[in-house]
């Protein structure tokens, strides 16, 4: 992503920030695995977390086969029309409890579309896409396990060293406890499967508690997610089809075309701009994480 980076969520390649950076001097990949989680404590606590953090951390850590092998499966690609993919991601049920919640959280979701520019029906539209609105499967890995698994691997190193020192910073923060740091295959978190490098950046702690939980704080979920794509530059009450401005700032949040396009299909149909349907063969290739760019 020069500079930036996606990986499979929730069935699409969410794209995620390199800002939480591997470390200036990565760990040397491959070999004993040990002595790798050995040299990662030691990058922590030279980028700030604490002893007790890392302990903690790390505790009883082993590689994970099923992580490796999961990633290695996503490397392959696949075409599918627009008009297939869409069909299997937005349909009348998932249409109606998006409709649902925008009107169980309106109050919260125009506190977030004041703030941060993104209309209610987008940030709804990404929360049913990429976990069902909270009730679906947001990930039962658990985080550090499979980021130094993949850390490991000589592949991605420097990215999965920075996700995992990201990850290792959300535990310092207290945002979450170890034994809610659970997530998909690649380290994804919450209900809108951030990267621990984005949960780092864009996380808001809109719910007023000290701390950003994106696993089980709405007001935390929508509002970070809006933020990531106001920060992209998503401008409210623009258009945001394809072509447009809105449409590429949404690149952030997943570069795949036909994933962008379902976003704005979903949202339409929430917020009853039923029309004529957009719907139209469109081939596209999914790399798997660290793809093509």
């Amino acid at each position: 992503m020069s500079g930036r980076r996606w990986v499979i969520a929730a069935g699409a390649l969410l794209l995620a920030p390199l800002w939480f950076a591997a470390p200036a001097q990565a760990a040397r990949c491959g070999g004993d695995f040990n002595a790798f989680v050995a040299t990662m404590q030691q990058e922590a606590a030279a980028a700030g977390i604490s002893q007790a953090v890392i302990q903690n951390a790390f505790a009883g850590v082993t590689m994970d086969p099923a992580v490796l092998n999961f990633d290695r499966r996503q490397r392959g690609t696949f075409n599918k029309s627009f008009e297939q993919y869409v069909s299997t991601r937005v349909g009348a049920g998932r249409i109606s409890i998006g409709k649902q919640m925008l009107q169980k959280h309106a109050a919260l979701l125009s506190r977030v579309e004041a703030r941060f520019g993104v209309p209610p029906e987008i940030v709804v539209a990404i929360w049913g896409l990429e976990s069902d609105f909270g009730r679906g499967d947001i990930g039962k890995m658990p985080v550090i396990r499979t980021l130094t698994t993949m850390a490991h691997d000589c592949r991605r190193t420097e990215l999965f060293q920075g996700e995992l020192l990201a990850a290792l910073k959300i535990l310092q923060r207290g945002d979450l406890p170890r034994s809610d740091l659970i997530g998909a295959f690649a380290g994804e978190l919450g209900q809108t499967q951030f990267l621990p490098s984005s949960y780092i950046k864009y996380g808001v702690d809109f719910d007023g508690n000290g701390h950003v939980d994106l696993r089980h704080s709405v007001p935390d979920v929508l509002a970070s997610t809006a933020n990531l794509l106001h920060t992209a530059g998503f401008k409210n009450g623009a258009p945001y089809g394809e072509g447009t401005a809105n449409f590429e700032a949404m690149r952030e949040w997943n570069r795949a075309t036909i994933y962008r396009k379902t976003i704005g299909y979903f949202a339409d149909r929430l917020a009853g701009r039923v029309g004529p349907s957009p719907i139209h063969n469109h081939a596209v290739d999914y790399p798997g994480i660290g793809g093509a760019r």
